[in-house]
């Protein structure tokens, strides 16, 4: 109770403390996740600015571009104007000095209108900007009157009114044709214009007006003048000289608007900007020269371009802007996205990243959980199925140890069958109970296997003899084969071994209604198939040429019916045969083929995909009609591979099906084997060597099975197909009496088809020809093989001279008792019921031997009590821990004892760890006491337990126990258990 109590504590502490550090984990990824949320969301903030920054930076860029373009369109517009301007301004320049020269100069002059209109019109192009050029002449008031009369006309003013009296005046008097309408027009009737004119005559240089509407065209334009002086001037002449020697005036007319239009078709690209020229003379009311008076366009760049036509006086100046609002900037805007979207993707990977780390971690932190969780529930479900195990085996070990006294009680046959039927479902309960143990442990990963030499060839006639009563019931041919390559002894679990051989057979059993189940052991390398020639060579004749193989069946099979596995055929067994006579390296590791084949009723296609599948069956009519948990080729599978070995199948519904499976094994050493102190089987009886056996057989795979077993017992064997082949094969041989080497014929085994297929004659003719031929007929005994026989069946057999009848399965032991009581040589078994495995042996060892068994069941008690007297030993019961603390305070009495786990007060393992102590105290005192060539106390102690996991054996190791045993236990297990502890002491006679 108290180790339940502890367990129970530990997994509870385990789950806490997980539980915390779960705890603290979903903190910590909660912290975690929220930590990366913040930094998503700080770093699409940071590329959301740098997103803008970029954006601005590139618009400014475009801006500043786009302003440059701006500049340098402007500038060049700028200065074609001011370009064409200074042309024309030379020319009329030019013409100024062309009138002086030819009209003040000379006299009389060389100029009037029609040179002048001619002049002027013939060198038009050379003005392209004027409309028009005209001379004014100087005209002071006193000569006005003589000066009109002269002219022909009275000088006018802009409005053509009569000129008001002035004191002087500027009539024009030689005008280009183009603007002939101006004659007689003063000049100076205009106060700018007057203005103007004596600007121009004090400085010598060309003066602009402001603009105004041109007469004709009313484009805007304005009008340069030029004074005309009636003598040279030198270049430093002061202002009264000039007005002194000024004589006139020359001037054109600029059509300002035409001038700009006619520029700007000359270059591209003029519809992209706006050009505007303005008069800034008085910049506080800048006059408009070129332009409309309230542009549109792109008002946010600007450029004004300043203009020097050649009057410092006058200020003129270019604006420029775009016609078009700036394009939509989508470099800026595509590659601001595309870096806001980079790196927002960056981030998010980043994020995406450590998400995913986190639930990682979280699913780690989950799995961990889960593992505890898992670990919890395996130590619960191992405590459970521990607890369960112990609370029905206890019982029934009860039940099983008084059925086995029982049945060893006088009973009537009713009696006697009720008692072994209840024994039966008892084991069979057990059965199920350890396969399911089994289960749980392989599940848990601890199962272990042994290392210890055993005798493959004794277990599987143990296994034989396991199902032998069913086998003969249903009247199928069971049988097995072992290579002669395969060695007699092996290391490895033989418990484990015979535990899959028997699931595979006993499904075998259980599944076939006719036919045959067959066991193969082969060696894995012999399994390579030879050239069939070389099979034939080897396998169709004896060394005494008598025919081995036989087409009488229809399938050359064990039974002749069809088999699920080709391999397993006729002509394969033969090369696995032939194979026997081939040498291979003697190594340490041994590979097993084993194959398990039979005629039953095969697997479904269907189910055939979940054979290994836990507690799996065909399907739900299969458990109804059959039986058993679907438990059982699991735990084979689970164990072939824990022998290093693979399992697989072959199966045809309404065929059969054929279980094959490797296991590494080792060899043992021949040291190994002289080391044993007792055999790993009851040896074969020797008596048999040297006789000569003839077997007669119609199916050559069931004949080598036969062969197989006599040649274990040292006969020689020879195969014949019939009786009248065997007759005639003998009839050849040298003295008819002798075959082969000339060894005395001493017995014929005869399969029951074979003989019941013969003629009746048959057999009678071959004996009377044996006997006349001089053969000692009495001596030669014949024995009939047969699966099944009745009654008649056994009466005709004796009547045809036949001294005994086998019937099968057959195994060495059962066919060694036959010939034994045929031939009449060794000594018999003796009768009822007999000792299992060396048991005769045990009980020369445990006569005698004081056993004290602790347990705290009484039936408990009875059992184990009763099982060791029968063996002569004497026993004594305590029922708890303490009382066998009394009993084993040295010096004690007892050779043995058998301690049980779970007891009230003090269980099993308190009392054994009190007990060494005890024992090591009184040792150390006989050391310091001198006594130390005296034998130490040490009594063997074997846990009994119905608790068999192995955490248990553990602890019962660790406390210092020296076995352990399972309840139920059976008999045999017993007294092994003890037995070893005693090998070493002499065997008494008794």
């Amino acid at each position: 109770m108290s180790l339940k109590m502890k367990s129970h504590h530990s997994v509870a502490v385990i789950l806490n403390e997980r539980l915390a550090v779960k705890q603290r984990a979903n903190k910590f990824i909660l912290l975690t996740k929220g930590r990366l949320l913040t930094m998503l969301l700080l770093w699409i903030m940071l590329i959301a600015c740098l997103s803008f920054c970029i954006y601005n930076k590139m618009e400014a860029d475009n801006m500043v571009r786009r302003k440059e373009f701006l500049v340098s369109m402007c500038d060049q517009r700028a200065r074609m104007l001011q370009d064409q301007f200074s042309v024309s301004v030379n020319h009329v320049h030019a013409l100024t000095i062309l009138v002086s020269t030819f009209h003040f100069y000379k006299n009389p002059s060389a100029i009037d209108q029609e040179t002048f209109a001619q002049y002027t019109a013939s060198t038009a192009f050379e003005r392209p900007l004027m409309s028009g050029v005209a001379y004014a002449h100087r005209v002071m008031h006193s000569n006005r009157e003589t000066f009109e009369k002269k002219q022909g006309w009275i000088i006018k003013t802009m409005n053509r009114d009569p000129s008001p009296v002035k004191d002087e005046y500027a009539p024009v008097i030689f005008s280009q044709e183009t603007i002939s309408y101006i004659e007689s027009i003063d000049m100076m009737s205009g106060e700018e214009d007057r203005e103007n004119i004596f600007r121009a005559r004090a400085t010598g240089k060309a003066v602009f007006t402001s603009p105004f509407r041109l007469l004709g065209s009313h484009h805007l334009g304005v009008v340069l003048t030029f004074p005309v002086y009636n003598s040279k001037l030198p270049a430093d002449a002061t202002v009264e000289e000039r007005i002194k020697a000024t004589a006139g005036y020359l001037g054109g007319a600029f059509d300002v608007e035409s001038l700009v239009e006619n520029l700007l078709g000359q270059l591209a690209g003029k519809q992209a900007v706006v050009v505007n020229v303005y008069d800034v003379t008085n910049s506080s009311d800048p006059l408009i020269m070129y332009g409309p008076q309230y542009p549109d366009g792109d008002m946010s760049l600007l450029h004004v371009s300043m203009l020097d036509f050649g009057d410092p006086f006058r200020k003129h100046e270019m604006r420029c802007r775009y016609l078009q609002h700036p394009p939509t900037p989508w470099m800026a805007i595509n590659s601001s996205i595309g870096f806001f979207v980079i790196f927002l993707l960056v981030g998010y990977i980043f994020y995406g990243a450590g998400i995913h780390i986190v639930k990682i971690e979280e699913d780690f932190r989950k799995m961990q959980e889960l593992k505890v969780r898992a670990e919890a529930a395996d130590i619960a479900k191992s405590q459970f199925l521990a607890t369960v195990s112990h609370e029905i085996r206890t019982p029934m070990n009860g039940v099983l140890g008084m059925l086995a006294m029982l049945l060893d009680t006088d009973l009537d046959s009713n009696q006697r069958g009720y008692a072994q039927t209840a024994q039966a479902c008892g084991k069979a309960l057990i059965t199920l109970i350890n396969e399911v143990l089994d289960r749980a442990k392989i599940e848990a990963g601890k199962l272990e296997l042994d290392a210890v030499p055993f005798d493959l060839r004794s277990i599987l006639d143990d296994v034989l003899s396991l199902f032998s009563g069913k086998s003969r019931d249903k009247g199928i041919e069971l049988a097995v084969f072992v290579s002669d390559k395969v060695p007699e002894v092996l290391v490895g679990d033989p418990g484990r071994f015979r535990q899959v051989i028997t699931n595979l057979v006993g499904n075998s059993v259980k599944f076939t209604e006719h036919g045959h189940i067959f066991v193969q052991v082969h060696l894995a390398e012999n399994t390579i198939p030879l050239m069939d020639e070389k099979a034939e060579a080897c396998i169709k004749r004896t060394p005494d040429g008598l025919e081995v193989i036989s087409g009488g069946s229809r399938f050359n099979t064990l039974s002749g019916f069809e088999a699920a596995d080709d391999r397993n055929s006729w002509k394969n067994f033969k090369l696995l045969i032939s194979n026997e006579e081939l040498q291979f390296d003697n190594l340490d590791n041994v590979t097993l083929m084993v194959s398990v084949e039979d005629t039953g009723v095969g697997i479904p296609l269907p189910a055939q995909q979940q054979v290994f599948t836990p507690f799996m069956q065909a399907d739900s009519s299969t458990s109804r009609n059959y039986g058993g948990t679907g438990i059982g080729l699991s735990i084979s599978k689970c164990l072939v591979e824990l022998m290093g070995g693979k399992i697989n199948f072959i199966s045809r519904p309404h065929i059969g099906s054929t279980f094959t499976f490797t296991a590494a094994l080792q060899r043992c050493e021949r040291a190994a084997l002289n080391d044993l102190k007792r055999p790993l089987s009851e040896p074969l009886p020797t008596g048999f060597k040297g006789m000569k056996a003839i077997v007669v057989d119609g199916k050559p795979v069931r004949g080598i099975v036969t062969r197989y077993h006599l040649q274990r017992l040292g006969l020689l064997v020879e195969l014949t197909s019939s009786i009248k082949v065997a007759r005639s094969a003998v009839s050849k041989q040298n003295g008819c009496s002798r075959p082969g080497n000339g060894k005395q014929l001493d017995v014929v085994l005869i399969e029951k088809d074979s003989w019941m297929f013969t003629e009746d004659n048959a057999l009678p003719e071959w004996l009377l020809e044996l006997k006349q031929s001089g053969h000692n007929v009495e001596q030669l005994k014949m024995i009939l093989l047969a699966t099944s026989i009745t009654n008649a069946e056994s009466v005709k057999a004796k009547a045809a001279g036949f001294s005994d009848t086998i019937v099968k399965p057959l195994r060495a032991s059962m066919v060694a008792v036959c010939l034994q009581q045929v031939l009449g040589i060794g000594s018999r078994r003796r009768q009822g019921k007999e000792f299992p495995n060396g048991s005769a042996y045990l009980h020369s060892i445990l006569s005698g031997k004081n056993i004290l068994v602790v347990d705290d069941n009484r039936v408990n008690r009875i059992v184990a009590a009763g099982a060791l007297k029968k063996f002569g030993a004497k026993v004594e019961c305590t029922e708890s821990g303490k009382g066998a603390l009394a009993l084993l305070h040295l010096p004690h009495k007892f050779d043995a004892c058998f301690m049980d786990i779970q007891m009230p007060e003090m269980d099993g393992f308190e009392a054994t760890r009190l007990i060494r102590q005890m024992e090591k105290k009184v040792n150390e005192q006989m050391k310091n006491g001198g006594s130390a060539g005296k034998a130490e106390f040490h009594i063997p102690i074997l846990a009994m337990t119905a608790d068999v996991f192995q955490a248990t054996y553990q602890e019962c190791l660790k406390c210092g126990m020296d076995g352990y045993v399972s309840k139920p236990f059976e008999e045999e297990n017993l007294y092994q258990a003890v037995a070893k502890f005693f090998e070493n002491e002499p065997i008494s006679d008794s």
